[in-house]
């Protein structure tokens, strides 16, 4: 696990986002939070200059939902998501209806990610 650095003026507007958070965030946060998947997720978490949604320190993966206010941001979102996996970031992506509709099967989807990508042990 590296150390990753994030910019100072991100840490008011991260906790902004985590008193109002998205109801599939929420959701979703009720799910793998207290290491419900073995591991440790912050919520809107400061990388750089960049707040994801969720993020995993120990396995490097951020977790993002993408609602309509993703929608005119496609572009936006492809060149920050390519910024951080320079950094060493893997990213999830769900679509804010997935997470309502089909959670066992985003939960599933990241629970089998964590298994292709952590070593046995």
């Amino acid at each position: 696990m590296s150390y990753l650095k994030y910019n100072p003026k991100l840490k008011e507007r991260a906790k902004y986002l985590r008193n109002n958070s998205t109801l599939s965030e929420v959701l979703l946060w009720l799910q793998i939070k207290n290491k419900k998947l073995g591991f440790d997720f912050h919520r809107q978490k400061p990388i750089e200059n960049y707040i994801v949604d969720f993020f995993c320190p120990e396995l490097m993966l951020a977790i993002e939902i993408d609602g309509v206010s993703h929608n005119d941001k496609v572009e936006y979102d492809k060149f920050r998501q390519k910024k951080l996996e320079n950094f060493g970031v893997n990213f999830i992506r769900f679509r804010d209806k997935d997470v309502k509709n089909n959670m066992q099967g985003c939960i599933d989807f990241i629970k089998e990610w964590i298994g292709d990508n952590t070593p046995p042990g």
